[in-house]
């Protein structure tokens, strides 16, 4: 088996046992999640940089041939996803281990968040449709535990609320797994490729559609989000971030392989596609702009920003898929950052409703900093990472005439600002209307938290910040991902020779 893609599931899984090992020596378990979480970021690099060079890297799991054995793949795409995905676990963490939290210090944390890590880069790197499938029940599992970890009452029902649309979503997926294999009599994704397009078109067309909606539930896609804004914001600070960051985008990402490599072109549901994204852009919008909590807010906004990957996918070109991979790594460093700072927020200021927040630009202007720059980067400003992307979408919406699509998007990046002016004004400017829950946290010189939580939110801010400023060759790495996922037979050719 080839170490490089083999690491990044087995590392966490072995890290998760021996943290259960330790059970009542934290600080034992800290050390052995980092030093998991480094591995992982290190071997994702570098199988980054091979399949860049190289093309596809393939390993049959146990030595039986595809189609018949466990095929794990990389391509540029799952690549990428994998840097991404190890930098914001090791960011994290960092930012639990630095936060003062029941949360972090009850001995299931580590062994849970490892667990979690090993079911995304499974997701990841699978060539196989029911190991897609076992890759979201081993989030599910240990997400769930990390949303309802040492809490009561309102954060445990919502939690149950997570878990039983999950689990719904995961019977669907297991039909559709059920289904595709009775009509094909595979469920190696490289093999269906091919096969699918030997099914008739109206049956192809159902398949293409009924992954979408799968898929859709674990991506927040209209109207399938419903979840989602009460389940993340009663969460810890880490947790909210890490899922509402990255999570979602698995499925997006499961979205985005399954479309353009199991359907050919003229049974793909674009119109369905283009309608769902401008539905989940703008319901998830104005979802935002209703609130009046900081991480309800941010959540109604994962809901809307996936909007934008979606119409993006929609599209069909290389240039909108390129600006769709780029829209993702944007988003997920950009997301994480507002949440981890929505935690700094409720350290700082006692709360995270806005109406018993106010004057944080004085008690903790680093934190206003840290808020400032994602949220502008999110609303599309320039020449932030999130301009970038929005404007490659933009260019490529009218490159196939979709005007009306585009209008959409330009009008919610609008909505989007508004509603981060929105927690601006409640937040950093004026004074509270309302009493806090609790008292604020007095600010450890001006920094406004512990230094870990300041450092690595800091840390992710440059990351944004370095998006943009690495746009060109970020690009062409994101074109090439493109290319490669709109010309499926070199991934198949990679499995099946």
């Amino acid at each position: 088996m080839n170490a490089l893609l083999a690491v990044p599931v087995i590392t966490p899984l072995l890290g998760a046992a021996i943290a259960m090992i330790l059970w009542a020596h934290p600080r034992w378990q800290r050390l052995v999640s980092m030093v998991v979480l480094v591995a992982v970021l290190i071997d994702a690099v570098l199988l980054l940089i091979r399949v860049d060079r190289d093309g596809h890297v393939v390993s049959q799991a146990g030595g039986w041939a595809a189609p018949f054995g466990i095929t794990l793949i990389a391509d540029r795409l799952s690549a990428i996803m994998l840097v991404v995905a190890a930098g914001i676990f090791l960011t994290v963490m960092v930012y639990a281990v630095g936060q003062p939290s029941v949360a972090r210090e009850h001995p299931a944390f580590h062994p849970l968040y490892l667990l979690v890590g090993a079911g995304v880069a499974l997701a990841f790197v699978t060539g196989d449709l029911f190991n897609l499938f076992v890759s979201f029940e081993v989030m599910l599992g240990a997400s769930y535990g990390l949303i309802t970890i040492g809490g009561e009452g309102e954060r445990v029902r919502n939690g149950m609320t997570y878990v039983v649309i999950s689990l719904l979503a995961s019977i669907m997926l297991l039909t559709s797994v059920g289904l595709i294999y009775a009509a094909t009599g595979t469920v190696n994704l490289a093999q269906l490729s091919l096969r699918i397009a030997e099914l008739p078109g109206g049956v192809q067309g159902a398949f293409a559609v009924l992954l979408l909606l799968v898929f859709g539930v674990k991506a927040g896609l209209f109207p399938l989000f419903f979840w989602l804004p009460d389940s993340y914001p009663t969460a810890p600070s880490p947790i909210t971030a890490l899922f509402a960051g990255l999570l979602t985008k698995v499925g997006v990402y499961a979205i985005i392989r399954s479309q353009t490599l199991l359907f050919p072109v003229e049974h793909r549901p674009v119109v369905l596609l283009l309608t769902l994204g401008s539905l989940t852009m703008v319901i998830g919008v104005f979802g935002a702009i209703a609130q009046g909590d900081v991480k309800r807010i941010l959540s109604f906004h994962i809901i809307s920003q996936v909007g934008y990957m979606i119409v993006g996918l929609g599209f069909f070109t290389v240039s909108a898929l390129a600006a769709t991979v780029l829209f993702v790594i944007h988003n997920i460093v950009t997301k994480t950052t507002l949440l981890l700072t929505s935690g700094l927020i409720e350290h700082a200021g006692g709360s995270s409703r806005l109406s018993r927040l106010g004057g944080l630009q004085r008690t903790a202007p680093v934190v206003a900093v840290l808020f400032l720059i994602p949220a502008l980067s999110m609303a599309g400003v320039p020449p932030l990472s999130g301009f970038v992307a929005k404007l490659g979408l933009v260019q490529s919406g009218f490159a196939v005439q979709q005007w009306w699509v585009v209008a959409i998007s330009l009008a919610v990046s609008l909505l989007t600002l508004f509603s981060m002016s929105k927690i601006w004004a409640g937040s950093f400017w004026g004074e509270p209307d309302e009493t806090p829950e609790r008292a604020p946290v007095m600010a450890l010189g001006r920094l406004g938290g512990p230094p870990l939580m300041i450092a690595s939110t800091a840390t992710l801010v440059v990351a944004g910040l370095a998006i943009a400023a690495l746009a060109g060759p970020l690009y062409g790495l994101c074109e090439r991902a493109a290319a490669d996922l709109l010309e499926p037979s070199s991934y198949v050719k990679a499995v099946l020779g």
